[in-house]
C-alpha cells in the first residue's frame, strides 16, 4: 500500500476523524466533488483521432478454467463486426432504437462488450443495473422493463427452479389450470413453435411475464450449455424466443446463433457471417468427422478470431491449428445444419480406470438442480472416482428448514 496517495470519497461529508487519521499515514483524502472542481478548472486540450479497425479495443481475460487467465487481444474490427453478424441473424426481430436491454454481467466479459457493441450498432438503450444481482427480478427488471434481456444458463436455471416450485406449490383448482396451461402451451410450442395463447397467457403467464418486466420480446443465453427442457419452458413461460448462442472470447463472443421461431432446442444453430467452422478429427475419443453424423473438435477461422494473447506467444500457438482457432468443444453437426456441442477436448481428464470425464458437463447436469446454487466437480488421474464440491441454494433450503421447524442457520448451510 505503499504507492496509494491519495483516496477519493464518493461521500462529499468526510468525518474528521477519518481526516486526520489519514493525514498520520500519509495519505490525502479529498471528495469526488473536490476532484472534479479541480478539473474544471484545469481543462486540458487532447488531440484525438479515430482508431483503426485493427487497433486493440480491450485486453478480455479469459476464465482460466483450463490454466492461468490469458488475456485475449480484441480489436475494433473484431467486436463489431461480432455485433453486426448477430444481429443480422434475428431476421425481422433486428434490434432498433426502440429496444432496451439490461446490463448487469461483467463489463470485462467478451459477453457484455458484445452486447454493448450490439447497442452502438442499433441505436439500442441500456440501463445499468443497481448494483445486486439478487434484487435484479424483483427491482430492477420490472423497473427498467427492457425488451431484450441476455443472460447466462446459471440465472435463467435460478428462474427455472423458481417459477417450477410456484407452479408446484399450487394445489386444487389453480394447480389443473396451471397443468393445463403448461401442457397446452408446451404441444402447441412442439407442434409449431408457437410461444403465445390468448387464454392462458392472460391467467397463467402474464405474472410470469412480469417478472422480467412485462415488456420482453427476445431473450438470449450464452457462456455456457443450457438443458433444452429448461429452454422449452422458459419460452412457453415468457412467451417469447429464446435464441442459444456459442462462442469463446477468442472469438469475439458471438459466432453461432439459433434462428428465432425455431423450435428445437439442445443445438446453438449455425454460424454467423464473421467466422467459418470445421470439425478436427479426435481419433481417441471416438469424434470423427467421417462420423454419421459428423463430430470433432469445433474449429474457427474469421474476421472476429483473435490475433493472439497479450504477450503470450505460447499459449497463442497452442491455441492455432494452422488458421484455425481450437475451440477445445466437441460439435456434432445436425442433418439441418446446425451445430450441437457434445464434449470437450480440453478441460478433461482420465480417471485411473482410463474412463474420461469432463467436468464442466457434469456441473451443468448438477447445477440444474433446484437445491444447489454451484457446483464444482474435480478428479485425479490416480484415483478411480470424482469429488464434487456443491453449495446449496439458500432460498432453497430456508423454505426446507422452515417447513422441518429447523433454523436455517450459516451452520446448517454447510453441513
Amino acid at each position: 500500500m505503499e504507492c496509494v496517495k491519495n483516496i477519493v470519497s464518493f461521500d462529499p461529508n468526510v468525518d474528521s476523524a477519518i481526516l486526520n487519521k489519514a493525514e498520520q499515514v500519509g495519505l490525502k483524502v479529498v471528495t469526488l466533488d473536490e476532484v472534479i472542481e479541480q478539473g474544471t478548472a484545469n481543462l486540458a486540450t487532447f488531440t484525438t483521432s479515430e482508431p483503426d479497425p485493427e487497433d486493440i479495443f480491450m485486453l478480455s481475460y479469459t476464465s482460466g478454467t483450463t490454466g492461468d487467465p490469458k488475456g485475449v487481444k480484441l480489436s475494433h474490427k473484431m467486436v463489431m463486426q461480432c455485433a453486426e453478424s448477430v444481429n443480422s441473424r434475428l431476421g425481422n426481430a433486428l434490434f432498433t432504437e426502440a429496444d432496451c436491454y439490461i446490463s448487469y454481467l461483467p463489463a470485462a466479459h467478451s459477453f457484455e462488450q458484445a452486447l454493448m457493441a450490439t447497442a452502438m450498432v442499433t441505436g439500442m438503450k441500456i440501463g445499468y443495473y443497481g448494483g445486486d444481482p439478487l434484487k435484479l427480478v424483483p427491482e430492477d427488471l420490472p423497473t427498467l422493463k427492457p425488451t431484450f434481456l441476455p443472460s447466462v444458463p446459471r440465472i435463467y436455471n435460478r428462474i427455472y427452479g423458481k417459477v417450477k416450485d410456484t407452479f408446484n406449490a399450487a394445489t386444487g383448482c389453480k394447480a389443473s389450470l396451471v397443468n393445463n396451461a403448461v401442457n397446452t402451451k408446451m404441444a402447441n410450442f412442439k407442434r409449431d413453435g408457437t410461444l403465445t395463447h390468448g387464454c392462458w397467457d392472460s391467467v397463467v403467464f402474464k405474472k410470469v411475464k412480469a417478472l422480467v418486466g412485462g415488456n420482453v420480446r427476445i431473450m438470449l443465453t450464452g457462456s455456457a450449455p443450457i438443458a433444452a427442457d429448461v429452454l422449452d419452458f422458459l419460452k412457453i413461460c415468457f412467451c417469447c424466443d429464446i435464441i442459444e448462442g456459442y462462442g469463446m472470447t477468442e472469438t469475439s463472443a458471438g459466432s453461432f446463433t439459433t434462428l428465432p421461431g425455431d423450435s428445437t432446442s439442445g443445438h446453438v444453430g449455425g454460424p454467423c457471417a464473421n467466422v467459418k467452422i470445421r470439425l478436427r478429427d479426435i481419433p481417441e475419443m471416438g469424434y470423427l468427422s467421417s462420423n454419421n453424423p459428423p463430430k470433432g473438435e469445433v474449429c474457427f477461422w474469421g474476421p472476429s478470431i483473435m490475433s493472439g494473447y497479450f504477450k503470450n506467444e505460447e499459449k497463442t500457438k497452442e491455441a492455432f491449428h494452422g488458421e484455425w482457432l481450437l475451440s477445445g468443444d466437441v460439435g456434432m453437426i445436425n442433418p439441418d445444419g446446425s451445430l450441437k456441442i457434445v464434449d470437450r477436448a480440453k478441460n478433461i481428464f482420465k480417471l485411473s480406470q482410463g474412463e474420461y470425464i469432463a467436468p464442466e458437463k457434469c456441473e451443468n447436469v448438477y447445477v440444474q438442480s433446484g437445491w444447489l446454487a454451484q457446483v464444482w466437480v474435480h478428479g485425479d488421474s490416480l484415483r478411480d472416482y470424482v469429488v464434487m464440491i456443491a453449495v446449496v441454494d439458500p432460498d432453497k433450503f430456508k423454505a426446507w428448514a422452515k417447513g422441518k421447524s429447523l433454523e436455517a442457520t450459516q451452520e446448517n448451510l454447510s453441513n
